[in-house]
């Protein structure tokens, strides 16, 4: 019995131990069902579902940069391995759904870019530090406050809509998926973020590949390895319609209200005074205009102000408010977005700014026609207005 039990436990102590030291090491595989992660080993890990928040203080044009200096770890991606299936008819269509979900709202319509987002997102079930469900991995920490794993669950895209099309397509990919398919480029990479973003994370992870506009990347040492990502997945997904119920709830708390709700700009760059009024105000007074300045309620002023949209808003009600904050025949013009950071603070817009606007507006101006635009992808009928070109950096 002393022998049996030595047998069970080495596995896991050997796991703990090469979680703790970070070292390349190989280690036995952990038993094909999922153990508790110690706690420890966790502890150790840097960027775990805890903490994956993307978050960057550098300007997007700096990230890019940065990003770029650093290469691909030697080590390579690794080499995925087949999605076992597990569950049943209902755990297949739930997770389908959900890769599929996330295929298309973090990587648009790229078969290749979709590909890599479901990859980690498999790799994510078969390792200990993350759910152990598709729909799990996609929804995880959607129910804290800032605390989404994948961005599209907390800002308000889930309230997106896709065409039958784009569903059918990104359904296909995730079926191949789950059925075994694997996409090579990312291998075993475990965590990705745009490349316009240097979250704090991301000299601590190896850089394997860049797809798209993605950089992909995996742990250091044991963690990192094939071997850590050996659970065998055995279905219980959960409802995704109770995880998107929750998520939208906890982002409707965002305490950043969208122009509907507030009526007013998040930000504006002000027009600057008019000459004569600069001369009244006396030497000096166009030194003390604001540049930038959140306007007051019921004040609107010329110039160009900052928004933030739904995906939930009436077109023609945003049409509306934006009328309502350009009043008279003064330069002005509104652009919205949905994420708040993405609200750039100054003028020009940079690349990617442009890249994620959802909404522009220029009213009518001395004898030119009101001008309306809408992401369609957010707002796929607006009543009046155009689709917005997509804006590459």
């Amino acid at each position: 019995m002393a022998a049996f039990a030595a047998l069970v436990l080495a596995p896991f102590l050997l796991l703990a131990m090469f979680g703790q030291s970070g070292g390349s090491v190989s280690a036995p595989s952990p038993d094909p069902v999922r153990a508790p992660m110690p706690p420890e080993a966790i502890a150790d890990l840097p960027a775990t579902a805890e903490e994956t928040v993307v978050l960057s203080g550098l300007a997007p044009d700096d990230a890019r940069a940065r990003n770029a200096l650093v290469e691909l770890a030697a080590a390579g991606p690794g080499t995925p391995r087949p999605f076992e299936p597990g569950g049943n008819r209902t755990d297949r269509m739930r997770a389908r759904e959900c890769l599929a979900l996330a295929g298309m709202a973090e990587a648009g319509g790229g078969g290749g870019d979709q590909r890599a987002v479901m990859q980690v997102i498999l790799n994510r079930v078969r390792h200990p530090a993350f759910a152990n469900t598709v729909c799990g991995v996609v929804f995880e920490g959607s129910q804290r406050p800032t605390g989404c794993q994948f961005s599209f669950t907390c800002d308000g895209s889930l309230a997106r809509r896709y065409s039958g099309a784009a569903w059918d397509a990104s359904r296909r990919r995730a079926d191949e998926m789950l059925g075994g398919a694997t996409y090579a480029p990312v291998g075993n990479a475990t965590h990705f973020h745009a490349d316009y973003v240097y979250p704090w994370w991301s000299d601590r992870l190896d850089k394997v590949a860049k797809v798209g506009p993605h950089i992909f990347f995996r742990w250091r040492g044991f963690w990192g390895r094939e071997q850590a990502l050996s659970a065998r997945y055995s279905g219980g997904e959960p409802n995704p319609l109770a995880l998107r119920e929750t998520a939208v709830a906890v982002a409707q708390a965002n305490p950043l209200p969208t122009l509907l709700q507030s009526g007013e700009a998040v930000r504006s760059i002000v027009a600057p005074p008019a000459p004569a009024q600069l001369s009244s105000a006396g030497p000096g007074a166009a030194s003390r205009t604001p540049a930038a300045r959140r306007p007051a309620p019921g004040s609107p002023v010329p110039g160009v102000h900052f928004v933030r949209v739904s995906a939930a808003d009436a077109p023609e009600a945003l049409v509306e408010r934006a009328r309502a904050l350009c009043p008279g025949d003064r330069y002005c013009q509104v652009y919205g977005w949905t994420q708040e950071a993405a609200i750039p603070t100054q003028l020009p817009l940079s690349g990617e700014a442009r890249h994620a606007l959802r909404f522009s507006f220029l009213p009518s101006r001395q004898g030119n026609a009101e001008t309306v635009y809408f992401d369609c992808r957010l707002f796929p009928s607006p009543g009046s207005g155009r689709c917005l070109p997509r804006a590459r950096p």
